[in-house]
């Protein structure tokens, strides 16, 4: 996988033969993003069972318990990463494998078709958002959802390039998005890529430039979304979709149905991951706040689906109430 942490400065791939290396990977955020998350559980669960040097079903799978409650515990927000690994449990738990090596290929298997899955989910994604772009729209952005995000293409950023490849003229506003950077680091990098012109802001501009109306349209992502269709996203997605709902500026969170957790009623169920304080009062290890400066970290923020003008999923897009419409994407009949 590449080393997102190294980004834009190097490319790095990177990789890893055991799957403690690859719990490890997903907390320090090597891999990030809940699509690339879910996929690189599924890889590392796969991995365990290759690791495993049980030479039974039985205590193989209680191997691949252990291995997956590690993974589990790498990061509790994205609902992506338990979903992928109880995916992969249920398929040889409750599936045909009959050996310890029948389960091996199995999950292997599976975790290459879920690979294979993500790309094609992403770019129904990017189908059915792009209709929400109209050529010439500027669009505000936060945080990253791109390639880098999932196994390619992208969720939200993956709307916007597939506007882009439909010949739409698009522009983009891009949040640096404190304190990882991952719209200054990530997303812009990807934006050049696609060559998709982009402004890169500071995070407490985008209300500027919303009252300006410049921007025509507000996408971020999202780590897991309630049934009531609360959006846990990248903090500082909130304040960006209060900002934008002050000024009739649409706001659409791009995800797979992966994502969204129909067991949780509204987002105050949400677990939040609380990461080092020192994301925030150091930059690149470089100390910007005074010695002893107390600091708070939140990854990810709730934002109220009174908010949310609708969710883009690979199955269609939902609009309120989102407690009606989300359940008849995520299991379609």
């Amino acid at each position: 996988m590449i080393d997102q942490r190294a980004l834009p400065h190097e490319l790095i791939v990177v990789e890893y033969a055991d799957y403690r290396q690859v719990a490890a990977a997903i907390r320090d955020m090597v891999v990030r993003g809940a699509p690339a998350i879910g996929v690189t559980a599924a890889m590392g669960l796969a991995l365990a069972s290759l690791q495993s040097t049980a030479k039974d079903k039985s205590a193989l799978l209680l191997d691949l318990e252990a291995a997956a409650q590690e993974l589990r515990a790498a990061r509790p927000t994205a609902v992506n990463l338990g979903w992928a690994l109880d995916r992969m449990l249920r398929h040889v738990m409750h599936g045909s494998p009959v050996t310890a090596d029948d389960i091996r290929a199995a999950l292997v298997s599976e975790a290459r078709a879920m690979t294979e899955e993500d790309v094609a989910i992403n770019k129904r994604m990017g189908a059915h958002g792009a209709t929400l772009i109209r050529d010439g729209d500027t669009v505000s952005h936060h945080c990253n959802t791109g390639g880098l995000a999932a196994v390619d293409y992208g969720t939200a950023l993956g709307v916007i390039r597939c506007a882009h490849e439909q010949g739409k003229h698009v522009h983009v506003f891009l949040d640096e998005t404190r304190p990882r950077l991952q719209g200054a680091r990530l997303s812009a990098w990807e934006l050049q890529q696609w060559g998709i012109p982009f402004t890169l802001i500071a995070d407490g501009a985008a209300g500027h430039f919303l009252r300006q109306r410049k921007i025509n349209l507000v996408l971020f992502g999202a780590d897991r979304i309630a049934r009531n269709g609360d959006v846990a996203n990248k903090v500082g997605s909130y304040m960006l979709a209060v900002v934008a709902h002050e000024n009739s500026v649409p706001v659409y969170s791009v995800a797979p149905t992966s994502t969204v957790d129909l067991s949780l009623p509204d987002g105050d169920a949400i677990p939040i991951e609380e990461r080092d304080s020192r994301e925030v009062t150091e930059i690149g290890g470089v100390r910007i706040a005074p010695e002893g400066a107390p600091a708070a970290n939140p990854a990810f923020d709730v934002t109220p689906h009174r908010y949310i003008t609708g969710i883009v999923t690979e199955n269609g897009i939902a609009y309120p109430p989102f407690d009606v419409s989300l359940p008849r994407l995520v299991n379609p009949q």
